[in-house]
């Protein structure tokens, strides 16, 4: 950063602590405190959004690569960012979209809304193919109104369904759920031998396929139950599954497709966290911010690079590297390109 007494080692110290472990600001202001080091925490704040303005042209750049995927998940999950505008005293409720690609990469997009038109400014018609994601209904009615797009639906928000109507039917979600515990089987199977393309596609119609049909026919049944009342969790979780019976299906036909969004909950798993420790932020840029530098460390955590290592690397690089090649300052990319002799401070 120009003209600023910090260096590259104490930004990246800043940006690591705060969003990879997870300690706020003022935590770290009262370290240095004692370290004999005096910085307001103003100034804490300004360094650490000037660093995520330099990486957002390297988000934005990865956001593209993103859409270009054939199979493309999405998810939602809620952070507090800026004051309320219509109640005094109150936080503004927000949320981060994340969009996790075919490559392993995920950017976290801030809206202040969780209606649909988040995600048709999202996509803007430059992604085409298999949207995976929830049952939450936004999704497919987007797909619904958009061309060349099939919408796949995850399983473990199915069984979640089943899971949270057991006390209401005991006997017959543990048997839809020891069911579907033999999908998760065959997909283990397919990792440990490491199936791909159409071997994986034949695997999974000789031996989930079975498995899928009778859990539709089973809730079929269950469905004409005289007993059954409309309003109960377990007559709930069979229409979740029944309404949403092809969609939970495309992953049979289609390899590339998984047949749930975990991994995505499992990369939005420092949002969570981090909002147990800073619990909101001040302002809706903030918000943004946040979502920049988490697209950065949790991208450099699913390609196994060092996200210490990456940023010292890439804010040293960054005035020096073309603007049409900032494809390469992705952690994918610079993975490739950079690794081996990354810069040091």
């Amino acid at each position: 950063i120009e003209r600023s007494l910090a260096d590259v080692s104490f930004l990246v110290g800043l940006l690591i602590d705060k969003f990879q472990y997870h300690m706020p600001l003022y935590r770290q202001h009262q370290r240095l405190e004692a370290a004999g080091i005096t910085l307001s925490r103003a100034t804490l704040t300004h360094l650490v959004h000037r660093a995520c303005q330099l990486l957002k042209p390297i988000v934005d750049a990865q956001l593209d690569h993103i859409l270009l995927s054939r199979v493309l998940a999405m998810d939602e999950t809620p952070i507090k960012a800026g004051k309320s505008k219509k109640r005094r005293g109150k936080m503004q409720q927000g949320y981060y979209w994340p969009l996790y690609g075919e490559d392993d990469e995920i950017v976290f997009t801030y809206a202040d809304s969780r209606a649909r038109y988040v995600i048709e400014a999202l996509l803007n018609d430059a992604f085409t193919g298999v949207l995976l994601s929830d049952g939450y209904k936004a999704y497919a009615s987007y797909v619904a109104k958009t061309d060349g797009l099939i919408h796949a639906q995850c399983w473990a928000h199915t069984r979640r369904q089943f899971f949270e109507a057991r006390d209401d039917e005991p006997a017959a979600v543990d048997a839809c759920l020891e069911q579907i515990k033999g999908l998760y089987k065959v997909e283990e199977a397919i990792r440990k031998q490491s199936l791909s393309g159409e071997e994986k596609r034949a695997y999974r119609l000789e031996h989930s396929k079975p498995i899928v049909d009778g859990l539709i026919e089973w809730a079929e049944e269950q469905q004409q139950r005289m007993a059954l009342l409309p309003s109960s969790p377990f007559a709930k979780a069979l229409n979740y599954l029944l309404n949403r019976r092809i969609e939970l299906q495309v992953f049979l036909e289609d390899p590339d497709v998984a047949s749930d969004t975990n991994h995505v909950e499992r990369a939005l798993r420092p949002i969570p966290m981090g909002r147990k420790a800073w619990l909101f932020c001040w302002s809706e840029v903030g918000a943004e911010y946040v979502g920049v530098i988490q697209s950065l460390i949790t991208t450099c955590k699913l390609h196994q690079v060092d996200p210490y290592v990456y940023l010292t690397d890439v804010l040293q690089r960054i005035d020096q590297h073309p603007n049409q090649q900032i494809i390469e300052l992705t952690p994918r990319v610079w993975k490739e390109k950079f690794a081996a002799n990354p810069l040091t401070s």
